[in-house]
């Protein structure tokens, strides 16, 4: 039987999160507000409850879930590389609407989806979700909708197309913005505009100084698709194995050296 908390209440918010965070330990699905629009999400390094949101969303694992984090320093340990333009980019639209797509780091034990090797990370703008991911650490998280169905904007429609699939669901009111992230893949020499979102183009030329767009030459398949649904846009393959990040705040599924957790610059998933 699922949950639905009230979390205009202060002490229904405190139970709801409490509530969430023992879910996603069980490995159990939770919906959650983002700065976009809502989220299914499932800890992100227990493969069986990564593959009940795959399930729940009616969708493959030819399209990844993306991963919210909490903090810059959970996502630095989630990928190998963020390239030439990948700190600068976090530094000036993080926590926000922007998805940026790195080389996942390969000692990783988890599975996305057929990733290709690839992780998609997102640091959302919303107080609720970031307060929930510093306890539980990356979250795989996608749009809260039955796969080809409009992404949610409040928990009532999540909990309508969802269902008893998911065990949590925490109603922070009406999402913020029905615009998706911008999605920018860093995973080649330069820049991609993998889908344009809340962040103007142009801002983001502003960070990079160049950025390839659907304009330019066509570039290889896409990596992992980083979004909170609302566009399918990428698929992927291959993913990393063996041990959590190396650097995640300490939680009860993380070894000693890793470090799960993930913390706001102001108070923010969804893949969306």
């Amino acid at each position: 039987m699922s949950r639905r908390y009230d979390c205009s209440d202060p002490l229904e918010r405190t139970k709801g999160i409490a509530d969430a965070v023992s879910a996603v330990r069980r490995g159990e699905l939770v919906v959650l507000p983002t700065d976009t629009v809502y989220g299914i999400g499932a800890d992100a390094f227990t493969p069986s409850a990564v593959t009940a949101l795959l399930d729940a969303k009616g969708r493959g694992r030819d399209i990844p879930s993306p991963v919210l984090v909490g903090s810059v320093r959970a996502a630095q340990a989630l990928v190998d590389d963020l390239g030439t333009y990948g700190q600068d980019l976090i530094d000036e639209f993080w926590p926000g609407a922007l998805t940026i797509v790195c080389r996942a780091n390969t000692t990783l034990a988890w599975d996305l989806g057929d990733s290709k090797g690839t992780v998609a990370i997102r640091m959302p703008l919303h107080q609720l979700a970031l307060e929930l991911l510093k306890e539980t650490g990356p979250m795989a998280v996608s749009s809260a909708n039955r796969s080809g169905a409009a992404p949610s904007r409040t928990a009532e429609q999540a909990e309508t197309q969802l269902g008893d699939s998911v065990s949590v669901y925490l109603d922070d009111g009406p999402s913020g913005d029905d615009m998706p992230s911008s999605i920018v893949d860093l995973t080649g020499a330069v820049p991609r505009l993998l889908r344009a979102g809340a962040i103007p183009e142009e801002r983001l030329r502003e960070v990079c100084g160049v950025l390839l767009s659907d304009e330019d030459d066509p570039a290889p398949e896409p990596p992992a698709e980083p979004a909170e649904d609302q566009k399918d846009i990428a698929k992927a393959a291959e993913s990393p194995q063996n041990g959590r990040p190396p650097e995640a705040e300490p939680q009860a599924k993380a070894p000693a050296s890793a470090e799960r957790t993930d913390t706001e610059k102001d108070a923010p998933p969804a893949d969306r």
